[in-house]
């Protein structure tokens, strides 16, 4: 099959890249990485990334030159990791301008004061959350935050000195965001990926917390673990190929990050290719969010990508999910997202039976970038409904039926 040989060659050809000279092939590594980076693998043929390099290249001369895609700015924070690590987030406060804005957001069921946290998946920043932030912004106090080595942040002082990064760690780091930019009043939790999984992890280690203070939640394109078995759509040869080469792999590249970023600038419109196939589910995405979330992608050091890694394989929250009882809880993902696919947003949802399960039509991973309506649909409802609750603990109303929205 020519997908199995473009799976497994370009992968040798990544992991070989010492043998034939790191100069020549740092082009093909960051290629590579690229798709690790995006969460994806190795079998797209050639002729589906070349496809439209003229769109991508109007699309990215507009959006650097002006976008709107990720200005959207709050009042500047840090928050300090236990491990020393400099956290940066934004709040944005509620505006006594925006008692209108807020009705017609949510009608007769305007939240009472809560913190909304946005916690960001792998390889992205909380720009990531650009449209929920546009239609939230004002109505709601909110806070966003780059996680340790994403964005803002810093690189991750543990880290430096060697220490594997953990899902747990990144836990920590949420409660030390919480206590820093929300220490009082009720909180809801959103995560997309590995900010789900970030969630996850804090319910773990501070489930005080979550009972005390949290009254809703939302996983959305997330996980709870067995991420090892995902095939990124690829056949099993294709899939095997990576699984055997991708630690050593990784290994060579974070020692040759400088060579492999100039790959990975030389390759950018085979990257782009890469991206949009799994990143979206849709056909007809905005040229401008899929440049945008491209750059976003590639703004992710090479080195950060080969520490977080390690993190998902290892990764098993399943039995943190209880501490989440009780609570309404909205679990959303797309139904073509070959990173997490949406059997996993199933599992979760399944672990929570008072939950509510939105599987969302010609979607992919980062489904609130290609649909937002639909998620800031849910995610007003999950808002509401959060704040009709008499106590953090009040049990939700949802039925626990999967829905599904069209994008």
């Amino acid at each position: 099959m020519e997908g199995d040989s473009t799976a497994e060659t370009a992968v040798r050809v990544a992991a070989g890249a010492t043998a034939v000279g790191w100069r020549r092939g740092a082009g093909f590594a960051g290629v590579a990485i690229g798709v690790i980076a995006a969460g994806a693998a190795m079998g797209v043929g050639l002729e589906r990334l070349t496809v439209g390099r003229g769109v991508r290249r109007k699309a990215r001369l507009e959006l650097d030159a002006a976008g709107p895609f990720g200005t959207l700015r709050g009042t500047p924070g840090t928050a300090l990791a236990d491990d020393g690590t400099e956290l940066y987030y934004e709040v944005e406060e509620i505006q006594p301008q925006a008692p209108a804005r807020r009705k017609r957001l949510f009608g007769r069921r305007t939240p009472a004061p809560v913190t909304v946290i946005f916690s960001h998946g792998y390889c992205l920043a909380q720009d990531s959350w650009h449209f929920q932030r546009a239609v939230l912004r004002g109505a709601v106090r909110a806070v966003f935050w780059d996680q340790r080595c994403h964005g803002r942040s810093a690189r991750g002082c543990a880290q430096m000195e060697g220490t594997q990064v953990t899902i747990d760690q990144l836990g920590r780091d949420l409660k030390a965001v919480i206590d820093a930019a929300a220490p009082e009043g009720p909180l809801v939790l959103v995560g997309h990926s590995m900010g789900g999984m970030t969630m996850m992890a804090l319910a773990a280690q501070f489930p005080e917390l979550v009972h005390e203070r949290v009254i809703g939640a939302a996983f959305i394109g997330t996980s709870a673990g067995k991420l090892s078995e995902v095939s990124f759509g690829l056949p099993v040869v294709g899939v095997n190929a990576v699984r055997r080469l991708l630690p050593g792999l990784l290994k060579a590249l974070g020692w040759q990050a400088e060579l492999v970023e100039k790959g990975r600038r030389a390759t950018a419109d085979l990257f782009a290719g890469v991206i949009k196939r799994y990143s979206f589910g849709s056909k007809d995405v905005d040229p401008g969010v899929a440049r945008f979330a491209e750059r976003l992608i590639e703004a992710t050091p090479i080195d950060v990508v080969a520490e977080f890694y390690p993190a998902f394989v290892e990764h098993d929250k399943a039995e943190a999910l209880p501490v989440f009882n009780d609570l309404p809880v909205l679990v959303l993902a797309g139904d073509k997202d070959l990173i997490t696919p949406m059997e996993h947003s199933e599992a979760i949802a399944e672990a929570l039976p008072g939950a509510g399960l939105v599987i969302v039509e010609e979607a992919g991973h980062l489904v609130m970038l290609e649909h937002p309506e639909v998620v800031n649909g849910h995610l007003i409802d999950l808002l509401a409904e959060a704040a009709g609750t008499d106590s953090p603990r009040a049990t939700a109303d949802g039925d626990g039926r999967r829905r599904s929205a069209r994008g």
